[in-house]
């Protein structure tokens, strides 16, 4: 496999990364929130006991690692890529994020959403069939 084959493959598989590990993350942390129940009405007496069960919560902590991972990989695949590609290119998160609400946190997606996401994961399409670096890297003549 030729080197620039090699390095498209590497960003490829980096923003795969990026498009599920944020929207894994935060549903997690959003499931994990749920656990501990509405901030609406969280007394600041009550604050240590809820954080406390923010730190105790499972969900809390993979969500965190989750985001810390995209945000690696997301830092990695801008060094690769120019960030004109990479944010269009990385909205299929919507995606993501849908299904994993759907199945995970149990919320309706009415048909109107669905196409509307439909529409952005064609965008992410026309942006996927261009270069992911139109300029010189750092340091290359």
């Amino acid at each position: 496999m030729r080197k620039s084959s090699t390095s498209h493959l590497t960003t490829y598989l980096l923003m795969l990364a990026i498009v599920i590990l944020a929207p894994l993350g935060n549903v997690l942390l959003g499931k994990g929130m749920r656990g501990i129940g509405s901030a609406v009405h969280w007394e600041p007496s009550q604050m240590p006991r809820i954080l406390e069960q923010i730190f105790r919560s499972g969900f809390v902590w993979l969500g965190i690692l989750s985001l810390l991972s995209f945000f690696l990989a997301y830092m990695l695949v801008l060094s690769r890529a120019d960030y004109s590609f990479v944010q269009p290119a990385t909205a299929v998160s919507y995606l993501v994020v849908a299904l994993l609400g759907s199945t995970l946190l149990g919320e309706r997606v009415n048909a109107l959403r669905w196409l509307g996401i439909g529409v952005i994961c064609l965008g992410v399409l026309i942006v996927g069939r261009t270069p992911p670096r139109t300029t010189k890297e750092p340091g290359h003549a």
